[in-house]
């Protein structure tokens, strides 16, 4: 019995202290490729990721400037808990800092984790990779502060110049006078919004305004 019991104890120290270490078979490495035009070829990517022996790979041929991309929603919509996504550079996942934060985002509440081959910083499986998102959070946040600022600023600078903010009007009150003159003489919304080159809509706006039938 007094065998057995310290290669339990053993085992059960075993498993506590190295558990962490071992991967669940059930986890999977996702490689994601992307390109902008089908005349990019993205087989260097592809075989990078291959080499990494990724599980499946998603191969997407669309701009990163736009969010709207259906590999990419495939992929993360078969993400789970302990899973990566492996790209081969970070551009390759977004070209916009807070796109990109948007999607690790998406990634860190699923439980799964996200690496670059070619930027080996990015690596949400380690603490120093959750250091630089954080960073990364930090940098858009000033980025958006100083546009603010500097929106508000010119707001400001153009209301000292006396200008007049917001749409512009399509036309001037003498136009709109003029516009309201043809509507009482008869004259239908579609030949007025000929003749002063602006829309239907525009020209109904104005006689609504002026209570004109």
């Amino acid at each position: 019995m007094g065998v057995e019991s310290t290669c339990l104890e053993n085992q059960l120290e075993f498993t506590i202290l190295f558990a962490p270490l071992i991967l669940d078979p059930m986890n999977k490495t996702y490689g994601y490729s992307r390109v902008s035009t089908p005349k990019q070829l993205s087989d260097s990517q592809i075989e990078l990721l291959n080499s990494a022996e990724c599980d499946e790979t998603f191969v997407e041929v669309q701009s990163g400037a736009t969010r709207k991309r259906p590999e990419l929603d495939k992929l993360l919509a078969k993400l789970r808990e302990g899973d990566t996504i492996l790209v081969v550079k970070l551009d390759r996942l977004s070209r916009s800092l807070q796109d990109l934060l948007s999607i690790a985002r998406e990634i860190e509440e699923k439980g799964a984790h996200l690496r670059s081959l070619q930027d080996p910083l990015i690596d949400t499986t380690s603490p120093n990779g959750k250091l630089i998102f954080g960073i990364f959070a930090v940098l858009a946040e000033y980025e958006r502060d100083i546009i603010r600022s500097r929106t508000l600023e010119g707001l400001a600078a153009a209301r000292a110049r006396g200008q007049r903010l917001g749409r512009q009007e399509a036309l001037n009150q003498k136009q709109k006078d003029e516009v309201i003159k043809l509507r009482c003489s008869g004259q239908s919304l579609r030949e007025i919004a000929q003749t002063f080159g602006v829309s239907k809509t525009t020209i109904q706006r104005y006689v609504r305004l002026a209570d004109v039938r």
